[in-house]
């Protein structure tokens, strides 16, 4: 029966911390995650993105190009801020979605793919799905769970219930 407890303890979350709380760092990492990809093809030059698209095939690569740039960065901050998560989350996933039908697919699912271990160090191949994946599945977490309790959303939700109440 001891062993029971014990491995119970086990089970379970020992932090004394609400369930809803799970939102902050899945919030920091996606949400900090997509301002630097963002910031990374500024940072480049976005003519540089916009050429790969280009390259690539994509119609009206200037005009995905700059969509791109600006859903990863401002959808980015929404997250981080959890302002408006549900309608950020739309063009943030048809986003990655375009990556990994373009891009990933044919790199197969692991986003790590080690080719070679040299004097300069490791050698990686192109990176597959996996963090697509990743990034959706986190989004997707935040619309059905919430952006917690740290957030613009929660603030506004409760101005909201506040201006109910007092009606």
């Amino acid at each position: 029966m001891k062993a029971m407890v014990s491995l119970k303890k086990l089970c379970v979350s020992p932090l004394p911390v609400p369930t809803n709380w799970f939102a902050i760092p899945l919030r920091l990492i996606v949400g900090l995650g997509f301002i630097e990809h963002g910031y990374a093809k500024l940072a480049r030059g976005p003519d540089a993105f916009i050429a790969i698209l280009h390259a690539i095939g994509m119609p009206f690569a200037h005009l995905l190009g700059w969509a791109t740039i600006v859903v990863e960065v401002i959808g980015g901050s929404l997250i981080l801020l959890g302002a408006l998560v549900p309608l950020a989350t739309v063009p943030m996933v048809i986003v990655l979605l375009v990556a990994i039908f373009t891009v990933h697919l044919p790199n197969g699912f692991s986003s790590i793919k080690l080719l070679s271990y040299g004097a300069s160090g490791a050698h990686f191949g192109q990176p597959g799905y996996e963090t697509d994946l990743l990034y959706i599945a986190g989004l997707l977490a935040l619309c059905f769970g919430g952006a917690g309790p740290v957030s613009l959303d929660a603030y506004l939700n409760g101005r909201q219930t506040h201006r109910v109440e007092d009606a």
